[in-house]
């Protein structure tokens, strides 16, 4: 059996409001960037790492991190309100295009989230090549304070309340404790996968058939105080072998 190639697409773009310079802001003296390219690095499965960015210094880090930069990704494709399925065409088109190159699976690894067990991400690949019927694959982390169920719309000037499927009509689940409620998740960002095939057959990013994977509660950099809080969690155990890849990479 063929070695499937396998391919870690991280996306950095220079712009950001909440953090200036977020993807390569520094992290325990590192920038954050490099805490992704060394999970990718350290990943059984991975084997190529490819940055997509539109910012030179980006690009340069991400290189001296071990990863490549093969192109710079288009303006156009780079603002607040790019969607991802944007970049995720450009660099599947650029490499088929300029290196003849085709993923089987791409591994989408977001820098915001810098704290990651290898071993997860090769669990998620594996569970993909395993579901035949699965068009992409997503981590969450279960939502443990308040429940979806809860929320809702404006219909005018009343509330339409969601979730009301699932219960009798009539029925005022909204006033229901949380315990009452169905379990919910949080896209997470820890490690999501695509097919390239479905994307290009279909236009979709993630398919009819988004195949569940569920981790635990990750820090996600969103501002400076996350900043300090991921600071704080690369001390735990679980992050020994991802924080010594960092220091051996640098960035």
């Amino acid at each position: 059996m063929k070695e499937l190639k396998i391919l870690a697409l991280i996306p950095a773009r220079g712009g950001s409001k909440s953090i200036p310079g977020k993807n390569i802001v520094d992290l325990g003296g590192y920038p954050l960037i490099a805490y992704t390219i060394a999970a990718a690095r350290l990943s059984k499965r991975i084997n190529r790492i490819v940055v997509t960015t539109d910012d030179e210094k980006i690009a340069g880090i991400s290189r001296r991190s071990g990863a490549e930069t093969p192109f710079l990704r288009p303006k156009s494709i780079s603002g607040d309100k790019s969607l991802d399925i944007e970049f995720f065409d450009h660099a599947i088109k650029w490499l088929a295009a300029k290196e003849n190159y085709s993923a089987d699976l791409i591994v989408h690894l977001r820098p915001t989230t810098p704290l990651r067990d290898p071993a997860v991400i090769d669990k998620a690949i594996e569970e993909i090549i395993k579901d035949r019927k699965a068009t992409s694959l997503r981590s969450a982390e279960i939502i443990e304070r308040e429940s979806p169920y809860k929320l809702f719309r404006k219909d005018g000037n009343y509330y339409d309340f969601f979730g009301r499927e699932d219960f009798k009509s009539g029925e005022e689940y909204y006033n229901y404790p949380r315990q009452r409620f169905p379990a919910t998740y949080q896209p997470n960002g820890y490690v999501d996968i695509i097919l390239p095939e479905v994307l290009l057959k279909s236009g979709l990013l993630h398919g009819k058939y988004i195949r569940a994977f569920i981790t635990e509660k990750v820090a996600d950099i969103d501002n400076l105080r996350d900043v300090d809080t991921a600071k704080r969690l690369l001390s735990e155990p679980q992050y020994k072998e991802l924080a010594a890849m960092v220091k051996r990479i640098g960035g």
